[in-house]
C-alpha cells in the first residue's frame, strides 16, 4: 500500500538520495573522480562521533544507522539512512568533527568520496550546492518533527510511527499487495524508538496479536499500515 494521501512520509524521512540523482555528468565525474568503494558487514563502523572527517559516504547498497552514544555507553539511533543517500557531509560543511557515529545496519556497499573532491564540486556546481541547501533544510524539519514526537508521544505511538517509516525504507521493487520485510534487531528498534528492548518487544507482540504485523525471527512484516497510522496518532 502506498502512503500517498494517508501519511506525510516526507516529514519523517530524509531525501538526500536526490542530491546526486541526474547530477550533470561533468559535476558527477568531478565528484567521483577519486572515489573508492568498500563492503561493510553488519555492525561495522563507518565513522565515529568526534572524529575529523576526511570525506563523505554514498550508500550504493544497504542501510546505515546514525547514532550517538551516551555517557553510560547506551546507543541512541538518530536515523536510518537508505540506499542512495549521502552521509557524513554535515561535518565537512560545518568544518567540524562528526556529530554522530555511523555503522552498517546490514551488509552494505558504500563509496567514499574525499573531502577535497566534495568541496571542489560544491564550488563549481550550482546544482549540487542548491540541492545540498535544500536537503539540509529538509533534514532540519525532519529532526524537529522527531524531537516533538519524543516529547509528546507515548512509546506505543512512537513504535508505530517508526514501523511506518522503516516500512518505506525496506521497500524494494515494491508492487501493490507485496509484503515488506523490515530486517532490524529488537535492540536497534528499541534504540530508534527511545525505549528499552523489553518494552519494544512487548508492544510488538501486541501488534502481532492484533494482526497488524507478523514476525519471522528478526524480520517484521507490516500487514496493516493503516492501523499503524491510527495508532501513531499523527495529526
Amino acid at each position: 500500500m502506498s502512503l500517498h494521501g494517508i501519511f506525510p512520509i516526507d516529514k519523517w524521512d530524509f531525501k538526500s538520495e536526490s542530491i546526486l540523482k541526474d547530477l550533470p555528468a561533468e559535476d558527477f565525474e568531478l565528484l567521483t573522480a577519486n572515489k573508492t568503494e568498500q563492503e561493510y558487514s553488519k555492525g561495522e563502523i563507518i565513522f565515529r562521533e568526534a572524529a575529523y572527517p576526511s570525506g563523505i559516504f554514498y550508500i550504493i547498497d544497504g542501510k546505515v544507522k546514525k547514532y550517538k552514544v551516551d555517557k553510560d555507553g547506551k546507543e541512541h539511533i538518530i536515523y536510518v539512512a537508505n540506499k542512495g543517500e549521502l552521509i557524513g557531509y554535515h561535518a565537512i560543511l560545518s568544518e567540524d568533527r562528526y556529530p554522530d557515529s555511523a555503522s552498517a545496519l546490514e551488509k552494505s556497499k558504500i563509496a567514499f568520496i574525499p573531502k577535497e573532491d566534495f568541496l571542489l564540486t560544491i564550488q563549481q556546481s550550482s546544482v549540487l550546492s542548491k540541492r545540498l541547501l535544500k536537503t539540509l533544510s529538509h533534514e532540519f524539519a525532519v529532526l524537529a518533527n522527531s524531537l516533538s514526537v519524543f516529547a509528546q508521544k507515548s512509546v506505543r505511538e512512537r513504535l508505530a510511527l517508526q514501523l511506518i517509516v522503516l516500512r518505506e525504507k525496506y521497500k524494494q521493487n515494491f508492487q501493490p499487495g507485496m509484503p515488506v520485510e523490515i530486517n532490524i534487531s529488537r535492540d536497534d528498534l528499541a534504540s530508534l524508538v527511545g525505549t528499552v528492548r523489553e518494552r519494544a518487544v512487548r508492544i510488538l507482540t501486541e501488534f502481532k496479536e492484533a494482526g497488524i504485523v507478523e514476525t519471522k525471527g528478526r524480520k517484521i512484516i507490516v500487514h496493516d499500515v493503516k492501523q499503524l497510522i491510527k495508532i501513531a496518532n499523527y495529526k
